[in-house]
């Protein structure tokens, strides 16, 4: 008599090999004493070439035999493992203990990078060089007041800088915690969904088509298990696992990998740096990367860098020309560079992609690559699939068709809850026996379960396919209990779902016969494997239509008894006979009618492509928005992939199969279209790697669509990514307000310094009053404006052509305006000033500084509201400060400025004025 394996049922049914053969009970392999001392001393190297940790009792080495050893382990760490306990998995306080002991199942984190070296970088940059040689010569030639503003400068415009830094790491951090996988255990005989990280060995797990591994296992249940162990061995062709075989390692799984068929369970045997990849977290960090946008400024600054040095040397050789002193006219030069160059920039954009990376988390969409924070802001496509993002995602059986006659099913989602209407009263699987039987096999060729409301879940929940919930809660509403069926009936073989077959099979015992039961698309199983009457099948084939036609899902569910257990698919599914149709709703979400709408509004293209029906996605595209009436539907099984230029251009594509969903998104982006892409299955994995931007759903989304991912909604509402397109648009617009504030004020003080020799004014500013300025406008201020809020027509604008320039549309005409502005500004105050006598020098510091101040009030998203504070403020005390630089007595020898006469001081600020008036103006010229 053979053996079966009762640990830990995956369905409170037997199973059985990817070959079809019945499961054996796992020997118990044979472990060595030192091995035994070290678990009881909870010390245990976890991984090592011929160990492997296993059982709820304790840790047991991977051997052929069984050694006292593994008896003395399994004592040592609470006695008995036999099949009965380790179907209940580990307590809650055992694993908490182990927990404690052997630390959380993640690989080290990586070393956090010293403030010496964060303060290094900050100094290695070309522009602070160039100002610690300046504040070197200044020393040499006792200038020790430009000497210590120009060091003031350095400490302040490093500590910022070291200060950005440690807050954008911090915010990648938690991203990193948000993202991270989880994975489903039996603790105290309850399934459970626990963060990753919380595995411990000893753990029993369950694995399921599209899941990551989360901790190198032994296997003691298996079902047509297909392992994808690329990432660890470089094998491109998955591997079939099972519980028997000669070589351990085909009953031994490695975190990491990822299941692409079947299910299982296994005993965790190594976690964390002790598994055997060891790598997992690097697979799953959110690190911080260089994004494209990133570079764009690197290079503009550099630009800038030759272009403002050039023009430094310019201001120098015209002083050396006038008699100026050459240290001083040095000095000058090198503090002009410095000001005129936002050297700030990236450390800016860095935290504002961190910080709004972190505001999008928390409005549920988890940002796993900081690059994604910037592509969203341009994206002009969204890709969206159909279930659980167009819709409830909340599968209902709603119609039951059979040869003899229809039936309506009450009730709303997973609720276990409603009636079988049926000629317009109330039945049951007794009173009915043809849908009975129809939904009797239909319960039994599930593998998801049912999960009753708890504490993270208040309602009754699917776990698994939520298409075979819904069936499983159809049989509970007209007292169809699966624990009954499948103990009546026990499974004995499976041959999964697959993309290709577009059906499940199972194989039950049924008395002394067995029951094969097929379920799957109707187009599939209607004309591939059932026989019987034509017109019964034509009849069939019309009902599917119009269920579909009218937005339902339809499954065909067929079934046969043989005396024989078939051992191939192709021998089960022959000669099958239908026993009917089942038609499930998943209704538009309440709230997706106004989300398609506000993607069009912001001038985004919404195109659905789904593995469904063609008639059923054309109805729910027309319920949504997507398309027009006249829409037509591309069905993906009538394209050639040789032409696929059909695929481009069409609104709704059905029947989508991977390779046409990464030739959508590779052909649309070849016509310049940045394109996000929603998905949930192992399937879309390719496709949400070629997307610009890859969104997996949080709930319902496979690990593999999570890993491949940028974006993950924790909600799965597709009104999230709006949101967050929204973010990234605001967070783009930030970054050229900033460009404008900074790179216009820089190019006024090069102005000045150009033009105030041929107006009488041989050197407008002192080194010290420019970098004063430069601190003072470049510091908070400049850092406040990225946090500004988006305006309110933010998303009433198509995006940005991904070929466009950071300085495109018109800014950098923008910034030579406001520059040129500024200029005059400052260039006719000091010329007041000089011509009544007054202190035209310290005028044309004061009325550069705050004119710049009052760009940057104009440039608030949101003008006449107190939105952003935190920039008044800043403003505010950049203004005080400022007037401190003419009127603290200590400061102002310092600077080299004098107080202002009350009419000089009006004057100044009056022209200052005409800062904020310019942008304002100017933004009206703009609009119009």
């Amino acid at each position: 008599m053979q053996a079966r394996c009762r640990v830990g049922d995956l369905d409170s049914q037997p199973l059985v090999t990817a070959k079809g053969e019945p499961e054996a009970k796992v020997p118990a392999p044979r472990a060595d004493r030192k091995a035994a001392r070290q678990v009881l001393e909870g010390r245990t190297a976890l991984s090592s070439p011929g160990h492997r940790v296993q059982a709820r009792g304790g840790l047991v080495a991977r051997n052929h035999q069984e050694s006292d050893a593994s008896a003395e382990i399994q004592r040592g760490l609470g006695g008995c493992c036999g099949p009965d306990d380790m179907s209940a998995g580990l307590t809650t306080a055992e694993a908490r203990e182990r927990l404690q002991q052997l630390g959380p199942n993640i690989v080290a984190a990586a070393s956090r990078t010293p403030i010496w070296r964060r303060i290094a970088s900050q100094l290695k940059d070309p522009l602070m060089i160039v100002l610690l040689c300046a504040a070197a010569l200044t020393l040499a030639t006792g200038d020790y007041p430009d000497a210590a503003v120009i060091l003031t400068v350095v400490v302040v415009n490093s500590t910022v800088g070291v200060a950005q830094e440690i807050r954008a790491d911090r915010a990648i951090t938690a991203l990193a915690v948000l993202s991270a996988p989880r994975a489903r255990v039996v603790r105290d005989g309850l399934e459970l969904e626990i963060p990753s990280a919380d595995v411990v060995p000893g753990d029993l797990f369950v694995v399921a088509e599209g899941d990551l591994v989360p901790a190198d296992a032994d296997l003691i249940e298996a079902a047509a298990l297909l392992v994808d162990e690329s990432s660890l061995t470089g094998e491109s062709v998955p591997v079939d696992k099972a519980t028997t075989g000669v070589d351990d390692a085909y009953r031994h799984i490695s975190a990491g990998t990822v299941v692409v068929r079947g299910r299982a369970r296994a005993i965790a045997t190594a976690t964390g740096r002790d598994s055997a990849t060891g790598h997992l977290a690097v697979l799953l960090s959110a690190a911080q990367q260089l994004t494209p946008l990133r570079r764009r400024l690197n290079d503009l600054g550099r630009m800038l860098a030759v272009v403002v040095l050039g023009l430094c040397a310019v201001v120098l050789t015209m002083g050396l020309l006038r008699g100026q002193p050459l240290q001083l006219m040095i000095i000058t030069a090198v503090s002009l560079a410095v000001a005129a160059v936002p050297e700030s920039l990236p450390a800016v954009v860095t935290l504002s992609l961190a910080l709004g990376a972190r505001r999008m988390a928390e409005r549920n969409a988890i940002v796993r690559q900081l690059a994604a924070v910037e592509a969203l802001g341009s994206v002009s496509v969204i890709a969206t699939d159909k279930t659980g993002t167009v819709t409830e995602g909340s599968m209902v059986v709603q119609d039951l068709w059979t040869p003899i006659g229809e039936a309506h099913l009450t009730g709303t989602g997973y609720r276990p809850s409603g009636a079988l209407i049926r000629a317009n009263r109330p039945g049951s699987a007794a009173e009915a026996q043809d849908l009975g039987d129809l939904l009797r096999a239909a319960v039994l060729c599930t593998d998801a379960h049912l999960g009753a409301p708890d504490k993270d879940h208040q309602d009754w929940h699917a776990l698994g396919d939520p298409t075979e919930v819904a069936l499983i809660v159809a049989g509970e509403k007209i007292g169809l209990h699966r624990t009954d069926l499948s103990a009546e009936s026990p499974r004995v073989a499976e041959f999964p779902f697959d993309s290709g077959r577009k059906r499940m099979t199972t194989v039950h015992r049924y008395g002394g016969d067995y029951l094969v039961i097929s379920k799957g698309a109707p187009e599939s199983l209607l004309h591939d494997l059932v026989t019987g009457d034509k017109e019964f099948i034509e009849a069939a084939t019309n009902k599917a239509h119009q269920y579909a036609t009218a937005g339902l899902r339809v499954l065909a569910v067929a079934s046969d008894v043989r005396s024989d257990q078939p051992t191939s698919a192709e021998d089960a599914e022959h000669g099958l006979h239908l026993l009917g149709l089942i038609a499930i709703t998943d209704p538009p979400k309440t709230s997706a009618p106004s989300t398609i709408a506000a993607i069009q509004q912001a001038g985004v293209t919404p195109i659905l492509i789904t593995g469904d029906h063609p008639a059923t996605a054309n109805a729910i595209a027309r319920q949504v928005g997507i398309g027009s009436d006249s829409t037509e539907v591309v069905d993906g099984r009538n394209v050639d992939m040789a032409d696929p230029s059909a695929l481009l251009s069409a609104p709704v594509v059905a029947r989508a199969t991977p390779e046409q969903k990464v030739a959508i998104i590779n052909g649309r982006q070849r016509r310049g279209q940045i394109i996000a892409m929603t998905g949930d299955g192992v399937n879309d994995g390719p496709a949400l790697r070629s997307a610009d931007v890859g969104v997996a759903m949080g709930q319902r989304g496979t690990e593999v669509a999570r890993q491949a991912a940028d974006v993950v909604l924790a909600d799965d509402e597709l009104a999230t990514l709006v949101t967050a397109v929204g973010e990234g648009r605001r967070i783009y617009a930030n970054i050229r307000r900033f460009l404008l504030f900074g790179m216009s004020g820089g190019a006024a003080e090069i102005i000045v310094m150009l033009a105030g020799p041929f107006v009488g004014m041989p050197l407008p500013l002192l080194p010290a009053q420019i970098l004063w300025i430069n601190l003072m406008t470049h510091g908070l201020v400049g850092v406040a404006l990225g946090a500004e809020p988006a305006d309110e027509m933010i998303m009433r604008r198509p995006p940005r052509p991904s070929t466009e320039s950071v300085l495109g549309a018109g800014l950098w005409k923008r910034i030579l305006r406001i520059a040129v502005l500024l200029a005059a500004v400052t260039l006719a105050g000091a010329g007041w000033a000089l011509i009544t006598g007054g202190q035209w020098q310290t005028m044309a510091f004061l009325t550069l500084g705050l004119s710049q101040l009052g760009v940057a009030l104009a440039l608030r998203a949101r003008p006449r509201t107190f939105a952003n504070p935190f920039l008044l403020v800043a403003i505010a005390s950049a203004a005080v400060l400022q007037l401190c630089g003419v009127y603290l007595p200590p400061l102002a020898q310092l600077l080299g400025t004098r107080p202002l006469q009350l009419a000089e001081l009006g004057v100044a600020l009056l022209l200052s004025l005409l800062g904020y008036v310019g942008i304002r103006l100017d933004r009206v010229f703009l609009s119009r």
